[in-house]
């Protein structure tokens, strides 16, 4: 059971590339034809190496038998092919073509399904198995430090620079200026009235 976090993926085997694996198949393929089958088991060798499976560690001593009796019988044979029965040229071509024929056919078929089950690693997550999302650290909020207590009580309240500063009131005229203004009216008058009471008596005379 696997808790939060990626999906621990499978390891696969290595799979050589397709050029690598064509490669050895065409030489080992060719080395059996040219030999007539003799170093057949250098192709069944491979392939046991390969699957590592014991079906063909055992074909491949069957190979190796085989290879032995059938060389064994071109050693026996007569150095003239005249000399030769036709029995035995019949019975060591047949050994030939079914050695050729049975090593090739396995060891390709065997070689190219195993490498085929393999296959090669997929780019996307195989389906149900969400793709692991990467690490993202979290974001670092700054916090500034907010006034202290002393910075706080030295600091007023802020003025606000859209709004428009009134005049400041004009302040009334002082109850002084107003009985200034009185007592030099009284005296206006006054001086007037003498001077329409001089003309009068001017007038008089």
């Amino acid at each position: 059971m696997h808790g939060y976090g990626p999906t621990p993926q499978q390891q696969t085997t290595s799979r050589p590339s397709s050029g690598t694996l064509t490669t050895v198949r065409v030489i080992l393929v060719t080395v059996t034809v040219l030999s007539c089958g003799l170093l057949g088991w250098v192709a069944m060798l491979r392939l046991a190496f390969v699957t590592r499976k014991p079906r063909d560690w055992v074909l491949l001593a069957v190979v190796i038998v085989l290879n032995a009796a059938l060389f064994a019988f071109i050693m026996g044979t007569p150095d003239d092919p005249d000399d030769m029965s036709d029995a035995a040229a019949l019975l060591m071509m047949v050994w030939i073509i079914g050695l050729l024929a049975g090593v090739i056919t396995y060891y390709l078929y065997t070689e190219i399904r195993h490498y085929s089950s393999l296959g090669s690693p997929a780019p996307y997550p195989a389906p149900g198995h969400p793709a692991p999302l990467p690490y993202q650290q979290p974001p670092v909020h700054h916090q500034h430090p907010g006034p202290g207590p002393q910075q706080s009580r030295h600091q007023g309240p802020q003025p606000n620079p859209y709004t428009a500063p009134t005049p400041p009131p004009t302040p009334a005229p002082a109850p002084r200026r107003l009985d200034q203004v009185r007592a030099e009216l009284d005296e206006l008058s006054d001086y007037l009235r003498k001077e329409n009471n001089g003309n009068r008596e001017g007038e008089g005379r």
